[in-house]
């Protein structure tokens, strides 16, 4: 491994916690930060001003996922969004939660907490079919089940997850975190299946603490947060004017090149997964690992054998490369991985877990300079460990 160097260009490997800011964003966002300050819910010019600023931004989000203006709710975020949906739920008709077992914690924190179900799944990170039908009946009132992994990025079988919950649970509502997938796959179709759906800025290239949940039935949805009455009752509180404009600038931007974007990364994803493959002959790829199941293309999971991850991901950082073990969601902190426990992977091999995740602005180069790096510090830690 080489010594660190201030010119070395960072190679950022972790878009699936975050991504940069697309310059277009900070572009419509700036005139909002710096002189459209006016309260959205005021009766003046300059807070009608803003309030069709925001209402543009809900037509965005509505174009571009194919729902109504009017169903779109302001959050703060991915977190926010699913559990005001789960929770709110729960709050509006009682009843039982269920959720996959590979859910974020955001949906999995809040069905545990109320005594919910979770369903198992395979050790692609596809969730049981016959094993949901089996814990569904007339008790449960919302199941939730995310439209693609956030740590190994399974496509979820969501038309099949709908179908079943709509025979066994008719009185179901369905949520779908789609945070993670959003900037990938077309959401029209989902988003036609659901009741509830999920959306966070930050990873479309927007403003992290901004997001939205989709919702097509108010009337089962009770608000967690009291207040002004803002975005009908749904979710009080004085709307963020410019995080809003960029969020549906970054939702906007994301459908008109996510074709195009998809089929670039995959390609990169796929000249990472061999040059690694090749370098670490030992290295086990996780989850959809088929052609049976889907995967998004911005996501490559591995685990390395007889390496810890934390380990990794120092010398990884000395090289100016950054990814991640799981989900970063723990305020930082490294924690074992409750999708890889899930998934029935070994615990020592999920010891050595790394999460890849390219974005819109990775470059050929980066994943070049991620299959030299890598390996080497694979080299450097099971040398120590020999020694």
């Amino acid at each position: 491994m080489g010594s660190p160097s201030l010119d070395r260009v960072p190679v950022y490997l972790d878009h699936a916690a975050t991504t940069p800011v697309r310059a277009e964003v900070v572009d419509v966002m700036l005139p909002w930060l710096r002189g459209g300050f006016a309260n959205p819910s005021g009766a003046h010019r300059p807070a009608r001003r803003a309030r069709r600023a925001i209402d543009d931004a809900r037509d965005q989000f509505a174009a571009a996922l194919g729902c109504a203006p009017g169903d779109v709710v302001f959050t703060s975020g991915g977190t926010e969004s699913d559990n005001l949906a789960v929770g709110g739920v729960l709050d509006g008709t009682g009843g039982v939660a269920v959720c996959s077992a590979v859910e974020h914690p955001a949906v999995l924190r809040v069905v545990e907490a109320a005594g919910g179900r979770l369903v198992e799944v395979d050790g692609s990170g596809r969730i049981d079919l016959d094993r949901m039908g089996a814990v569904l009946d007339d008790t449960v009132s919302v199941v939730s089940v995310m439209t693609a992994n956030n740590e190994v990025g399974t496509i979820q079988p969501v038309a099949e997850v709908v179908e079943v919950v709509r025979r066994r649970a008719p009185g179901a509502l369905v949520h779908t975190d789609a945070v993670q997938a959003a900037g990938w796959l077309d959401l029209s179709e989902v988003m036609g299946l659901v009741d509830l759906l999920s959306v966070s800025a930050h990873k479309l290239g927007g403003p992290q603490g901004v997001g939205a949940l989709i919702v097509r039935n108010r009337g089962a949805l009770r608000s967690r947060q009291l207040g002004g009455g803002q975005e009908r009752g749904v979710r009080s509180g004085t709307h963020n004017t410019a995080g809003s404009v960029g969020a549906g600038c970054a939702m906007e931007l994301t459908n008109q090149r996510r074709s195009g974007d998809a089929a670039r990364v995959a390609d990169l994803a796929e000249q990472l997964r061999t040059g690694l493959g090749d370098a670490i002959p030992d290295l086990v790829e996780t989850g959809a690992t088929t052609r049976d199941v889907d995967r998004l293309p911005s996501i490559v999971h591995i685990c390395v054998p007889g390496v810890e991850s934390e380990a990794l991901l120092i010398l990884l950082e000395r090289e100016e490369l950054y990814a991640s073990a799981a989900s970063s969601c723990a305020s930082g902190a490294q924690q074992s991985s409750h999708v890889l426990a899930a998934m029935g992977i070994d615990p020592a091999l999920s010891f050595g877990a790394l999460r890849l995740s390219l974005g819109y602005s990775t470059t050929g180069r980066d994943i070049g300079r991620a299959i030299q790096v890598i390996p080497d510090a694979v080299r450097v830690l099971r040398e120590r460990g020999r020694a």
